[in-house]
């Protein structure tokens, strides 16, 4: 089984900064992505951005191109989610994921205008 924990997120205003964590722990882990999606109230999960574990590939939603930035870290197994110019419409709750697939239970983002 394969836990991944979620921290990071919190209340910020427009225009600024957070940086997200997904700790992942077990022993079945071994993902070849990882990623986040989000989920705003009364919206369907989208998703955000994903890693190639053993890659480093990356790709992104259109909606976050040149502001977020993943990365990850193999030797913590832990994935993080660099957010810059926090908009509004990016309040939503984070959420983890490989595809192996796990999901974790989120952490909650909110931008204020």
């Amino acid at each position: 089984q394969v836990q991944l924990v979620e921290s990071g997120g919190g209340l910020v205003q427009a225009g600024g900064s957070l940086r997200l964590s997904c700790a992942a722990s077990g022993r079945t882990f071994s993902p070849s992505i990882m990623g986040w999606f989000r989920q705003a109230p009364g919206k369907e999960r989208e998703f955000v951005a994903r890693i190639g574990w053993t890659s480093g590939t990356v790709y992104y939603a259109d909606s976050v191109k040149g502001r977020f930035t993943i990365s990850r870290d193999n030797a913590k197994k832990t994935v993080y989610l660099q957010m810059n110019g926090l908009k509004p419409e990016d309040t939503a709750l984070y959420l983890c994921h490989t595809d192996q697939p796990y999901w974790g239970r989120g952490t909650q983002v909110t931008v204020s205008s």
